[in-house]
């Protein structure tokens, strides 16, 4: 009886787990990432023309650009405030960053030209698909590029940070890549999403972080818990480093997982 029963329940683990494999898998292979040569001309005329004039008008203090690797795929996650997270962050930064954006600045008239000059990367929000984007993603940190993700998904109604996705940590374990956590401070003030206009009296903060790596989780099969696990890591180090707090950390006993 009691074989049988110890059975049944490796048999369900087995189960389990060729399930967990198979919906990892769907994440490669379906779009490859390609950065045209128009974004790479204009990208490099942006950062020339417009990155010393976004510096000057509304990045402060910036701290720990040197954790910020000089090569190599990588993936940059902070909070978010405002639109001025990117561009205040893409500014500053030694590298390129190719960031996920929502699918609404491809179609605005205003931000569909940056966001094709700059090859940044769609995601359609509202679409219960998300293995293309998560292919591209793959398929760009596999070129050794560096990739910008705003794990609470949107923008802070209220300055306050909002509980994350974990689609960060999903692309982290299977790329095996090291993320480089951003506390931003200050960008709400520049332009809440209720502003229409930014302001040029207020100026953002950034605090970089080092390298989480997280290899403890590399070369085992990943559930639910192990995504959440990491994701909120990272989130309670953003937290630390913008000031802010992040308090929608759950209750999982690590020690307990990762057996």
């Amino acid at each position: 009886m009691t074989e049988n029963v110890l059975k049944k329940i490796e048999e369900k683990r087995i189960k389990i787990e060729k399930k967990i494999i198979s919906e990892e898998e769907k994440l490669v292979g379906f779009a490859k990432y390609e950065e045209t040569r128009f974004a790479k001309w204009s990208h490099a005329l942006i950062r020339k023309i417009i990155g010393p004039i976004v510096r000057w008008l509304w990045v402060g203090k910036v701290e720990g650009l040197h954790n910020i690797p000089k090569e190599g795929p990588v993936i940059i996650a902070s909070n978010h405030e405002s639109y001025f997270d990117f561009l205040c962050f893409s500014a500053i930064s030694p590298r390129k960053i190719h960031y996920l954006a929502a699918e609404k600045f491809f179609k605005s008239r205003l931000w569909r030209p940056l966001m094709k000059m700059t090859g940044q990367i769609r995601v359609d929000r509202d679409h219960p698909d998300k293995s293309k984007v998560f292919s591209q993603v793959l398929s760009a940190l596999e070129q050794g590029r560096m990739i910008g993700i705003f794990p609470e998904g949107t923008r802070s109604r209220d300055g306050k940070m909002l509980k994350a996705f974990t689609g960060i940590a999903q692309i982290a374990l299977k790329a095996k890549v090291p993320i480089v956590p951003v506390g931003v401070k200050g960008t709400y003030e520049i332009m809440a999403p209720h502003n229409k206009f930014p302001k040029l009296n207020k100026k953002a903060d950034f605090n970089i972080g080092e390298a989480m790596h997280f290899k403890e989780f590399h070369d085992i099969v990943h559930t639910d818990k192990h995504f959440r696990i990491v994701t909120d890591k990272v989130m309670v180090t953003i937290g630390d480093l913008c000031g802010k707090g992040y308090p929608h950390v759950e209750k999982i006993e690590e020690d307990l997982i990762m057996k």
